[in-house]
């Protein structure tokens, strides 16, 4: 067939003139920036026809409408003679369509919703990427770019450094478009919305002509339905007998023949839901149809959606574009829309706002957010219990076995199975040898070979897989190609390079595979590096019993405590202080009370002291002088010390420690505080007592009475905490001491988490929790 060429209309080449004088640019580096060849912008400029696609580009980056400025054609000129006719007939059909759109278009109900929701309620703005992510030409290094390996970016992986634009001004700039997109993207609600929208606009916004849903009958087809629907006897009817059969349906008595005369003026605005949902045996057929369909009825508009890397094919005058992950704003949207209609008025607003705090608390959670079908799976989840679930694992589980099987299971999508022999299980045991591998080796993003690789070496093992390997290579590639394009787990994030969509993912399916080959031995090793952390919260989470894995990582940890004699008196002299200490709490819990004490000691208290006695002081000293005293301290020492103390603190601890610090260091403190001091700070706080004007005169005062005594009162405190019977001692740690002393409490904390978040025999908790933090022997004081 023939390909049509788009040119400028006289009009139409001034006013693009104009646009690109005032953009500055050479012709060449315009040419450049709309990604088309110095010919053919040349060509444009001189009206000379030139491939729409191009023609489109061109107008985009010019700002320009490109329907405004094209020259139409003959025919297309002929038919505006007819245009009242035209815009009664289409006002007509659009009356009757109306009902049919709004039922089939206007709710939504996915997952395990419990009943339909409008769709505008939920709706919310669809961003689009121009170049699709996975044809960048960019390689794993420029992907890197100022990654720390160590500590990776957990959003690096979905970093688009591609231009986003609303979703519908690419509609508005684009008549022919394929919308492609990651699994639970939002396609499918894009094209719901654009077809309630269109439904929704009259004739009286015909002056409109820059947006193209005003004016058009909106016609929403499921090319699956399409596919495997006869009609009136006709096996494999085509779109043109699909559309007048649901005419007909709707009332409109010559269907066929109204359907030709909308869809030649460019009436129709027609939209194909679901490319890659059609079956296997369908697809050429379906194919072939939309391509002859769209160019015999050029004029109109048409949209499909298909999953990225479900098809290779292309549609010569369709635009390819890429449905953006949500960011924050589209999250928090979404998450405020979804909590109205979910839950009582009154308490929507806290609902969304203790969702979204929840999310920004965890980022492994909140990576999930930013795909519209995981969103609101975690909406789901949040609903109920007002949080997230406090194990992740199950979390993860739950969101791999939607992406896996319920999301096309719960549509009816029975899809071609590559392999035999993948069922889910095997998926998830291959994603998680790919998983292991990778994240073994620091490898975020990984060469199309690499993947592969791995997955041609889980293959060979099951049951009649080819040995020859040319035979097993074609196999893996499809495989790789059968995962991103069905559920998501892999995606190509440049050319020939891919990566997990989520790291969470990525660190979920390390975990399984530690967890199926029992390899606590093997992690532990990592202990002291950050990037494994969460793989270990979600081993123990994962394990039955980790009885095993704590005992090893304490092993691990039990190496880290720095063995050099300075350090050592700092551990003694923990040790010999919680034992002095008549508590009803165990010796570890009081052991790490100390340690944050000491290392307090050990700091620069004048400045310490300076800065937070002065915090709120005309608050703080009227209660000094009331008789609980512990309220003070717990306000006034609590809020700094707190902080430092609760990173060596099991979890539990934290409800209990402010007032228990604060209770201790009363005694401690009002035996130091001079009698003199006392009186000084009783008169201070009698000026608070009678009204001022300036206020703000005596709170100056007493800030600078504290700064002039703050030195006498922290070494008078180091003293108490260092008192007479103990050794003088005055730890002053190197910067490599107290690296090595933060990468031991790291390693204490982490496996405190662990022990919190798997199941373990009482009496190996104990052992354990009993011999935190001592000194070793032999070294010390």
């Amino acid at each position: 067939m023939v390909r049509s060429s788009f040119k400028a209309s006289l009009e139409g080449i001034e006013e693009a003139g104009k646009a690109f004088r005032s953009s500055g640019l050479s012709k060449k580096d315009f040419a450049e920036k709309a990604r088309v060849s110095r010919s053919t912008f040349y060509n444009f400029l001189k009206r000379i026809p030139v491939d729409p696609t191009n023609f489109q580009e061109i107008c985009h980056q010019l700002g320009l409408n490109w329907e405004k400025i094209r020259e139409l054609p003959p025919e297309k000129q002929k038919s505006n003679i007819n245009s009242s006719v035209i815009n009664a007939l289409v006002q007509n059909i659009r009356k009757k369509v109306h009902q049919s759109i709004e039922e089939t278009c206007g709710t939504m109900r996915i997952l395990d919703m419990t009943q339909p929701i409008e769709l505008g309620s939920i709706y919310t703005q669809v961003n689009i990427l121009d170049k699709i992510t996975g044809r960048r030409g960019y390689d794993v290094n420029q992907l890197l770019a100022n990654v720390d390996l160590e500590d990776f970016d957990r959003f690096c992986l979905s970093n688009i450094r591609e231009k986003k634009v609303e979703g519908l001004k690419a509609v508005r700039n684009y008549s022919k478009l394929m919308v492609l997109g990651k699994p639970g993207a939002g396609k499918t609600t894009f094209l719901k919305y654009l077809a309630i929208e269109c439904s929704k606009r009259g004739q009286e916004e015909e002056e409109k002509k820059e947006d193209k849903l005003n004016n058009c009958v909106p016609v929403f087809i499921t090319l699956k339905q399409f596919a495997e629907t006869e009609i009136e006897g006709k096996v494999n009817p085509g779109l043109l007998d699909h559309i007048s059969h649901w005419l007909g349906e709707c009332g409109v008595k010559e269907a066929q023949k109204e359907a030709e005369q909308i869809l030649k003026a460019g009436k129709a605005f027609v939209l194909l839901d679901g490319l890659d949902e059609v079956r296997e045996e369908d697809s050429d057929r379906v194919i072939k149809e939309i391509r002859d369909f769209s160019e015999k009825f050029s004029s109109s508009q048409f949209i499909i959606t298909c999953r990225i890397a479900a098809k290779d094919y292309t549609f010569d005058k369709f635009t390819e574009v890429e449905v953006a992950d949500f960011g924050d704003e589209q999250i928090k949207y979404f998450a405020q829309s979804w909590f109205k209609i979910k839950v009582n008025n009154s308490e929507a607003d806290d609902y969304s706002s203790e969702f979204i705090q929840q999310l920004e608390d965890n980022n492994q959670i909140k990576e999930l957010a930013t795909n519209p079908l995981l969103l609101t799976l975690l909406c789901l989840e949040f609903e109920d219990s007002r949080s997230f679930p406090a194990d992740r694992a199950e979390l993860y589980k739950r969101a791999t076995e939607t992406l896996l099987r319920k999301w096309d299971d719960k549509r009816g999508i029975k899809r071609k199975q590559v392999y035999g022999q993948l069922s889910v299980k095997r998926k998830e045991d291959l994603l998680s040898q790919v998983a292991f591998s990778t994240f073994n080796e620091k490898q975020y993003f990984f060469k199309r070979r690499v993947v592969e690789d791995r997955i041609a070496d889980y293959i060979i093992n099951l049951p009649n897989a080819p040995t020859d390997k040319e035979k097993l290579d074609i196999d893996s590639g499809a495989v790789l190609k059968s995962i991103e394009a069905q559920h998501g787990l892999l995606v190509e994030r440049a050319r020939g390079i891919y990566s997990f969509s989520h790291l969470t993912f990525q660190e979920y399916f390390t975990a399984q595979k530690i967890v199926s080959e029992q390899a606590e031995s093997e992690l532990a090793k990592h202990i002291t590096e950050k990037r494994w952390r969460e793989v270990f919260l979600l081993t123990a989470g994962m394990f039955t019993k980790i009885d095993r894995l704590v005992k090893l990582m304490k092993q691990q940890v039990d190496e880290l405590q720095p063995k050099d004699k300075n350090i050592q008196d700092f551990f003694s002299w923990v040790n010999r202080k919680a034992n002095s200490l008549e508590t009803k709490h165990k010796r570890a819990e009081v052991r790490t009370l100390y340690i944050g004490i000491g290392l307090l000691i050990s700091r620069d208290l004048s400045r310490d002291l300076s800065l937070y006695l002065s915090r709120d002081l005309s608050f703080y000293l009227s209660l000094y002088l009331s008789p609980d005293l512990s309220l003070y301290l717990s306000r006034y020492l609590s809020p700094y010390l707190s902080p430092d103390l609760s990173r060596y603190l099991s979890p539990d601890l934290s409800r209990y420690l402010s007032p228990y610090l604060s209770q201790y260091l009363i005694r401690e403190l009002d035996s130091f505080i001079p009698s003199e001091n006392k009186k000084d700070l009783q008169n201070l706080a009698k000026q608070l007592s009678h009204e001022d004007d300036n206020l703000e005169k005596v709170e100056q005062e007493i800030k600078q009475w504290l700064e002039d005594n703050v030195l006498v009162w922290s070494s008078q405190l180091k003293g108490v905490m260092i008192d007479e019977s103990d050794y003088q001692l005055n730890w002053e740690f190197s910067k490599e001491q107290i690296e090595s002393l933060q990468q031991y409490f790291d390693a204490n904390y982490l496996l405190l988490e662990c022990m919190k978040n798997g199941y373990m025999t009482c009496g190996v908790r104990e052992e354990i929790k009993s011999s935190l933090y001592l000194p070793v022997r032999g070294v010390g004081v």
